[in-house]
């Protein structure tokens, strides 16, 4: 397994990056609303990266994906292409930015409500974002990646949810994904031991129904299997001397 540490100054173009993936979310947030294309939100955010950021959106061309964000709707799990089918009010969205800046990434993903959500939805996104940030608190020297996944997946599981297992957070550097994998369920003092240095990415995925999912025909956009709902938040997050730093916070979290 090949984890790269950062050193200092890697670490200062990992925030870098993580801070821009995230102001594309603080700009594309009012845009998100009935009526509007999620190919449209692609537009608009693929323009922000280039021209506002001068930076690369980095799932445009990787690995033959089409566009430069995922936006993934009510049942799609993840990697959601978009297209030309316009919001409506009730949808759940999850958009998943990542930025290339100076040859460093940051990932970085949120839910957005279109209108008034379900209690349902509603609920599922809370929980969601709970079990993110639950599991981000285990982080530091001398934790394990199986604390992370094991307080993530009692969360969820404690609120009759489900917790996806065939997708996972990851290392991310240079590259876009690095090892170590993270995942979002397990046993506690299990896996890697964190180092200093390490930067990873939690981002639970959590189905309002059973956690079992499938890939569609276009080889990218997940669903899942029972059609129920589904939530996902994500986070960059370095590993520090005395715990963790998370390099993607939006404005909202950093006036906090």
């Amino acid at each position: 397994m090949n984890v790269t540490i950062k050193t200092p100054e890697e670490q200062d173009k990992m925030r870098t990056a993580g801070r821009l993936a995230a102001s594309v979310l603080d700009m594309i947030g009012e845009r998100v609303r009935a009526g509007v294309s999620t190919a449209e939100l692609d537009r608009i955010c693929h323009d922000y990266i280039v021209n506002t950021l001068d930076a690369v959106p980095a799932p445009l061309n990787y690995r033959g994906f089409p566009k430069s964000i995922c936006t993934s709707i009510n049942h799609v799990v993840c990697h959601g292409i978009p297209g030309e089918r316009l919001l409506k009010n009730g949808d759940v969205l999850n958009l998943d930015i990542t930025v290339i800046k100076d040859g460093f990434h940051g990932d970085t993903s949120r839910m957005f409500f279109v209108g008034k959500p379900q209690v349902l939805a509603e609920r599922l996104a809370r929980v969601a974002y709970e079990g993110m940030w639950l599991g981000i608190e285990e982080l530091g020297p001398g934790a394990r990646l199986g604390d992370i996944g094991h307080t993530i997946q009692v969360h969820v599981e404690k609120n009759r949810f489900s917790v996806v297992r065939e997708y996972c957070g990851h290392g991310i550097g240079r590259g876009f994904h690095e090892d170590p994998q993270v995942l979002h369920y397990g046993e506690r003092d299990t896996g890697m031991e964190l180092i200093p240095g390490m930067t990873i990415t939690v981002e639970p995925m959590v189905n309002a129904g059973k956690r079992h999912v499938k890939l569609l025909n276009d080889g990218w956009t997940v669903v899942t299997k029972d059609h129920s709902l589904s939530a996902q938040w994500e986070h960059t997050v370095l590993v520090t001397e005395s715990g963790y730093e998370v390099l993607t916070l939006g404005d909202n979290d950093r006036s906090t």
